[in-house]
């Protein structure tokens, strides 16, 4: 299905949803799937926080970072955890950027966001703090939020510390995570700071008691059910009002003066509108919100950049953005629209064997992952045995899936508003990544 908006409608992409997922999305959802037979009220929830942590450390990239450091912090119920990850060993003080965990507030944690802020301080070159939250049901939602203000706050007032320029902070997460980083956004606000550069959401839930037409339209199948959500929000809903603005942000009338927004969408996410709405409503009230939208892609695929292109563009672009905001440049109110596009397009037997070719690299690469992190979650030693003996021959096999895969399918991206003078298509968006990407064809 081709869902279209209208162009003018407050800078919102012209499709919302692709025809189809981008031919990775679509394998992966079909290796989920196949083994996602059981719903999620069956599992218990010790269960899903190791899923979920198993899943995450398999499927996202280990890139190497010059620091990773843990540290413990004050915060209003004890000791909160940080994971603090610093791109370069100079001895300069840096920018920094506040990460939140995605995991509908009840599974999730450090490790899990641990590929995504590798990522980021890579991409960017900033310093990238990592929060450990409490969770429910053992606590309420407002738990959660209050360890994320007091962990900025902390790098507010401590970061110099950890070599930290307090002046330049920003703040993020994904999913859940995405909707305690709007919500300590507007509340560094309210209180006057500390001062953010920039909030970056990735398909965040901003009105949880609110249902949108993505969650009908994306209900099965795309990994993000609207079982899943039903189930979630029964659980957290027991001792919270949804409809409180701390709890969900996007439910607040005024957003005058709220820092500058990078927010990415997926169009097989059931949570797509939710995070267009917020948009809108941003850019209603005057905030710069520079909007990257995957039509083909499902909620939850920047955690899964090892084996989805379409995540690594997605980083590499967030983690550009960060730069430039944290270095003071000006910000960006536009919106990108981006895909992914079969080289071997053509129908019958040529994209026949695309998809089988796109699923046979998935695999390979899962393999190799899933025996990576499961070595390294029963044996850290053997895990690093297993990455000494065995690195030089898979360095390079991961090179050939890499070529093979871009071979396969490119990602594009191209710019619908602001639209050109005259009507005139943008120009060419420089790739994440240092690659040429063309405007997608009409």
């Amino acid at each position: 299905m081709n869902t279209q908006t209208p162009s003018d409608r407050a800078g919102m992409p012209h499709t919302l949803r692709a025809a189809a997922p981008d031919r990775e999305a679509r394998a992966f959802l079909r290796f989920f799937n196949l083994f996602a037979t059981r719903h999620i009220g069956e599992h218990s929830m010790e269960d899903l926080r190791r899923l979920w942590r198993s899943m995450a450390l398999a499927l996202g990239r280990r890139e190497p970072v010059a620091a990773v450091t843990d540290r413990e912090v004050q915060g209003p119920a004890g000791p909160i955890q940080l994971r603090i990850y610093r791109p370069d060993v100079s001895t300069s003080r840096l920018p920094a950027f506040l990460w939140c965990h995605g995991g509908g507030f009840l599974v999730g944690g450090i490790d899990t966001a641990d590929s995504i802020c590798r990522n980021l301080a890579g991409s960017s070159g900033v310093v990238v703090v990592s929060v450990r939250y409490r969770l429910a049901p053992e606590h309420d939602l407002y738990a959660g939020r209050e360890d994320v203000l007091a962990a900025l706050q902390w790098m507010a007032r401590e970061g110099a510390s950890i070599g930290i320029d307090a002046s330049r902070l920003a703040i993020g997460g994904d999913s859940a995570g995405g909707n305690i980083a709007a919500a300590v956004a507007q509340e560094a606000v309210r209180r006057g700071g500390p001062p953010l550069k920039l909030q970056v959401l990735a398909y965040p839930a901003t009105c949880i008691g609110r249902d949108y037409p993505s969650k009908q339209e994306n209900a099965r199948g795309y990994f993000l059910t609207a079982e899943s959500m039903d189930w979630m929000r029964r659980v957290i809903a027991a001792s919270v009002d949804l409809e409180d603005q701390w709890i969900s942000p996007g439910c607040t009338n005024d957003l005058t003066g709220m820092p500058p927004a990078v927010i990415v969408t997926a169009g097989f996410d059931p949570l797509r509108d939710d995070g267009l709405a917020y948009a809108a409503k941003l850019r209603g009230a005057g905030v710069p919100v520079d909007l990257l939208h995957y039509a083909g892609q499902f909620h939850g695929f920047l955690n899964f950049d090892s084996v989805l292109g379409a995540a690594r563009d997605g980083l590499q672009r967030v983690g550009a953005a960060l730069a430039s905001a944290l270095h003071s440049d000006a910000p960006n109110d536009r919106t990108f629209e981006i895909a992914s596009v079969p080289a071997l397009h053509r129908p019958g037997l040529r994209a026949t064997v695309g998809e089988l070719a796109t699923a046979s690299l998935m695999a390979w690469e899962s393999v190799e992952q899933w025996t990576d992190a499961g070595l390294g979650l029963v044996s850290p030693p053997a895990a690093a045995a297993y990455r000494f003996v065995l690195g030089p021959w898979l360095a390079p096999a991961a090179w050939l899936r890499r070529r093979l895969g871009g071979r396969l399918e490119s990602i594009r991206a191209h710019q619908t508003h602001p639209a050109a003078p005259g009507g005139a298509p943008p120009s060419p968006e420089p790739a994440a990544g240092g690659h040429p990407i063309l405007p997608t064809p009409p």
